[in-house]
Parts: C-alpha cells; structure tokens; sequence
C-alpha cells in the first residue's frame, strides 16, 4: 500500500462501542430487486456479498418501517416480525465477509407509488404533491398516524437487533417522509408538527429518540445509531444550509454515531443559507464535526480522492456507485494495486460485477447515471 493511502486504513472507534476496521463506508444504494413479498432476494445477497469485506461499514439498501412506507418496485421490508429471517439473512451475509453491517430504516412518504401502499393511500406531512409525481396529492398524516410511524421506525430498530445487524440509519434525505416533515415546502402544518423551524424537527428528532430508547432497551451488544440528510432543497421554500445547521446542532446533541450527509458531489458549495467560501461538507464539519463523526459522500471514485475528502477532517468517506463499478476497490488499494481500479463500465460486465438485473436494467438504461466504456 502506499504511503498516502495509508489513512483511509485506520480504524475508527464509535460512541456505540463499535469498531470500523477503515474509514470506508459502502453507501446505501437502491437496486430494486427484492421479493414481492418484502424478502431479500438471493440476488441481492449475492450483490451484497461481492462488495461487502473491504469496506469497514456497509450501509444497505432503504427497508420501509411501515406498509404505508414502500417507495419503490424491488424495496425490502422490516415492516413485520415475519421479516425478521430474511434481514438477519443479510446481516450475516456481510458480516461473515468481515464489514459491520448498518440497516438503512425508511419511510418513502409522498414518494411512494399509490400502487405499492395499502388502498393506494399515499400519506405525507402535508397535501403537497410531490415534483415526480405532481398528480399525486398525498393525504396530510393524522397525528394518531404520525405516532404511529415513530413507534415504526422503533419497531424496525427491534428487528434490526433481533436480526444481527450492527446498527440502523436513519433515512431523513432525498424527499423522503422524514425530510418531508422537516421541509418547509412539504411541511404546510398548523399543529405541533408543523409551522416553525422548532415543530418541523419535532417529527425527526421524535424517531431518534424513540430510535435510542430501543436500542438501549433491547440491544445487548454495541449498536450504532446513524442519521442521513439531505442539506439544502432546490424549491423556495425549501430546506436550506440555514436550516441544516439547526438540525445538526440538534442532532449533534443526541450521541449518534455518525451524520451521514447526502450529496451527489463532495465538493458541492451551498446554494442559500451560508456563503460558498466553503462546501456544504465543510460548512457541517466544521459546525458540528467535534460533537459527531460526519460521513462525507459525493462521486468519490479513486483513492486520491477518498485520501483528500479525508483531509478536510471528515473521518469517514462513502463511496456508492464505484462499489458497483469495481467491488474490489478497497483490496486493491491496500494491495498497492490501485492502478487496477476500474471506472467505467461495459454492457457486458453484469456477470463479472454479481449485479441484479433490475438495477443492472436501470444503469443501463438512464443516460448519465454510470460511466459506459466500451
């Protein structure tokens, strides 16, 4: 191994008491191909299988914490006890190949297709459409609902533990239910719920806590607790880096394991809220990064880069879509041969790369989304 890579390489230490073996993360990617039923498919365990040993930490794919909650065709479940054999088949799928393994708990929302929730009730914090889906006016929750939907996601942490699995994340990104309730152009609320910056946390921070007091009830070994959000919305309203700094500063005070910040680019700057002599990554390291390990992410595929995200103080580095691209990318650096890592794809590398076809379909199909060699 070289010199300089040497820091992606250490061993990073939790509040929970959990271990990571390096400061890389596998970061939760869909790939649409779990059983009708809610079951993991054999295919995604063979996918999870190929990538997972390298990575100190893999984060799975979204699994909805209630019926209302299925975003998308191909999602798994931990809506159920009944569900509990096919995650804890999962679990020991990546920690038999030597990663912690992270859970990633998931409401879709107004995101979900009226198709895949019961009576096709699509449900939000608000009746407010959504941009994909604007002819699909979702049904603002009822606050006997929202109550509900928290003991959920405490209900999935319990499956979670029972399962095997090292720890959950709690999924507060990409236009999903708990960003939609934090959101104050999904969040159109007069209660307690909605309304103020203060109400629009209480949904988030009401599923940490409820999150923490499972865990401490039920876990008998280490479990992480981890939260991922988005950090600014493109719409006016919208969520904003001003905002963000008050949900990290919250967040902050809770004693989770990490903040896992979704972006698209690391080195993306803010659009509103803070000024751009730093990026959206920095601006969070910085607030709260002394308080809580922050996970940076963002089209980080070689190991120069992985090496120089880690230099603006951010102790763990996601990589997503190069995982699909090259599974053996953390061996090959440690073995010096980071020459070796492949970047782009070819349409007949499916089989070599134990991708599931539905998500091999997606790649294939929307233009941008991977790099197409020849």
């Amino acid at each position: 191994m070289k010199q300089n890579y040497k820091p992606l390489f250490e061993e990073v230490s939790l509040k929970s008491g959990i271990q990571l073996k390096n400061r890389i993360v596998m970061a939760p990617m869909t790939n649409f191909s779990s059983n009708e039923d809610g079951t993991v498919s054999e295919a995604e365990l063979k996918y999870y299988e190929r990538r997972s040993g390298g990575v100190g930490l893999v984060v799975t794919a979204c699994v909805y914490v209630s019926p209302s909650g299925k975003g998308f065709q191909g999602e798994f479940g931990s809506d159920s006890d009944a569900l509990i054999p096919s995650l804890r088949s999962l679990a020991s799928t990546i920690k038999e190949k030597g990663s912690k393994a992270v859970l990633q708990i998931f409401h879709g929302g107004r995101e979900c297709p009226p198709s895949l929730v019961p009576d096709g009730d699509v449900v939000s914090a608000s009746a407010v459409a959504s941009e994909q889906s604007a002819n699909v006016v979702p049904r603002a929750l009822l606050d006997s609902e929202i109550e509900q939907i928290i003991r959920d996601f405490g209900e999935t942490t319990r499956r979670a533990i029972e399962a095997g699995f090292d720890g959950v994340e709690i999924h507060g990104a990409n236009g999903y239910l708990v960003q939609q309730f934090f959101s104050p152009h999904s969040n159109t609320r007069t209660d307690r719920w909605g309304g103020s910056q203060e109400n629009r946390l209480r949904f988030p921070l009401a599923i940490v806590d409820e999150v923490q007091r499972v865990v401490k009830e039920h876990a008998s070994a280490p479990f992480l607790v981890g939260y991922r959000f988005s950090p600014e919305e493109a719409t006016t309203p919208g969520i904003t880096m001003d905002d963000t700094f008050r949900l990290v500063d919250e967040l902050a005070l809770k004693e989770l394991d990490y903040l896992h910040v979704s972006l698209m680019e690391f080195w993306s700057i803010p659009r509103r809220g803070a000024d751009e002599t730093k990026t959206r990554l920095q601006w969070i390291q910085d607030r709260v990064g002394h308080l809580v390990p922050v996970v940076g992410v963002g089209s980080i595929n070689t190991p120069d880069e992985a090496v120089k995200a880690l230099d603006t103080g951010v102790p763990l580095v996601a990589i997503g879509r190069e995982l699909i691209v090259e599974p053996d990318w953390v061996e090959k650096v440690a073995q010096g041969r980071e020459d070796e890592i492949k970047t782009t794809l070819s349409k007949d590398d499916q089989d070599r790369l134990v991708v599931p076809t539905p998500l091999w379909q997606a790649i294939v199909h929307t233009p941008g989304w991977f790099p197409l060699g020849d």
